[in-house]
C-alpha cells in the first residue's frame, strides 16, 4: 500500500471535498480521486462518497480513519527517529480550556522558536476527557488538572501551575470576609463534573457551608462574567492570565491553607512520540518554572 494513497484519504475527509484536498496536496481533484480509488481497490470496500460537492467517509472509511491517521503518525515518527530529530515527529495534544488560553500559548510560542518543524494537533476538552484519551493512547499527553488517583505506569505527570481556590465576588463586596459571603449570598456553583469544581465542592463541604446555590455551570471565564452582572459569588481556582477583561469583580482569599488546583502534563511514557512530549514539558518548565 503506499503512504500517498492513505494520505490522501485522511486530507479529503478532513477537507470535505477534493477540490480543497488537491489543493493542500498540490495535486490536481483527480490525481487525488485516482489514489482514492486505488486506496478503495486494494482494501476492497468503497470508503468515501459524495454528497454534492462534498466527500464524506463511507461506513468502512470510518472504520479505518483513526487507524489511517496513526499509520501516517508512525511513518513521520520513523523519519524523525532516522534524522535523529524527533521534534520533527507529531505530537498529538490536550488542553483543558483555562490551559488552551492561560499556559499553553507562552510555552508554544518557546517551542516553535526551538523546534519549528513540531507538528501539533491540539484537542480541547475537559480534564477526566482528556486524561482518558491519552491513557487509551488516542492523545500523546495533555495539559490538565492533576488527576486525583494513582496513574498508570505508562504514563508521567509533572506540575506546572498552582491555582489557589478564591472567591470570586463583585467588586463591591472587597474586604467582606471570603468564608461569610460563601454562606450568605446566592452561589454560582463551579460544575462538580469538572475536577476543579470537585475540588471547591469537597472544601465547601469540609467547611459545612451550604451556599445559596442559583446555577451550577462548567466555564470559568463565563462564571466571571455572571458575578460582574451580580448573579452571584463562586468558588473556583485563581487560574493563570488571561481573564475576561473590564470587569467589576475581586477575588477574596480564603484563608490558609487554601485548596490549590495544580495544572500539569501528563504523557505516555513509551514510544517515539514520548520524546517529543517530553521536549514539550522543558519548554514548558522553561516557561512557568519547576513545582516539586
Amino acid at each position: 500500500m503506499d503512504i500517498r494513497f492513505l494520505q490522501s484519504f485522511v486530507i479529503v475527509i478532513d477537507c470535505g471535498s477534493l477540490a480543497e484536498a488537491s489543493r493542500r496536496l498540490d495535486l490536481t481533484p483527480a490525481a487525488v480521486a485516482t489514489r482514492i480509488k486505488a486506496l478503495e481497490d486494494g482494501l476492497g470496500t468503497p470508503l468515501v462518497r459524495r454528497a454534492g460537492r462534498t466527500v464524506k467517509a463511507t461506513e468502512a472509511g470510518l472504520k479505518i480513519l483513526e487507524h489511517a491517521r496513526r499509520v501516517l503518525r508512525d511513518v513521520r515518527d520513523l523519519h524523525a527517529i532516522a534524522h535523529d530529530d524527533v521534534p520533527l515527529g507529531e505530537l498529538r495534544l490536550g488542553a483543558s480550556a483555562s490551559a488552551l488560553t492561560g499556559l499553553l500559548p507562552p510555552v508554544l510560542r518557546r517551542v516553535y522558536e526551538r523546534h519549528p518543524k513540531l507538528e501539533l494537533y491540539i484537542e480541547p476538552g475537559t480534564s477526566g476527557h482528556l486524561y482518558h484519551s491519552v491513557t487509551s493512547g488516542v492523545l500523546d499527553a495533555a495539559v490538565i488538572v492533576e488527576p486525583q488517583f494513582t496513574l498508570p505506569k505508562a504514563c508521567e505527570w509533572r506540575v506546572l501551575a498552582e491555582e489557589p481556590l478564591c472567591v470570586l465576588a463583585p467588586m463591591s463586596m472587597a474586604g467582606r470576609d471570603p468564608l461569610e459571603v460563601l454562606a450568605t449570598e446566592p452561589f454560582i456553583r463551579y460544575d462538580r463534573a469538572m475536577w476543579g469544581g470537585r475540588l471547591a465542592d469537597r472544601y465547601l463541604r469540609e467547611r459545612h457551608i451550604r451556599p445559596r446555590e442559583r446555577i451550577e455551570i462548567d466555564g470559568l471565564s463565563a462564571i466571571a462574567v455572571l458575578v460582574h452582572q451580580g448573579l452571584g459569588v463562586s468558588l473556583l481556582p485563581d487560574w493563570t492570565p488571561p481573564w475576561p477583561e473590564g470587569l467589576a469583580i475581586v477575588r477574596l482569599a480564603l484563608p490558609p491553607p487554601a485548596p490549590v488546583r495544580r495544572m500539569g502534563m501528563v504523557w505516555t511514557a513509551q514510544g517515539p512520540r514520548a520524546a517529543v512530549a517530553r521536549a514539550l514539558l522543558q519548554e514548558a518548565q522553561g516557561v512557568w518554572g519547576v513545582i516539586g
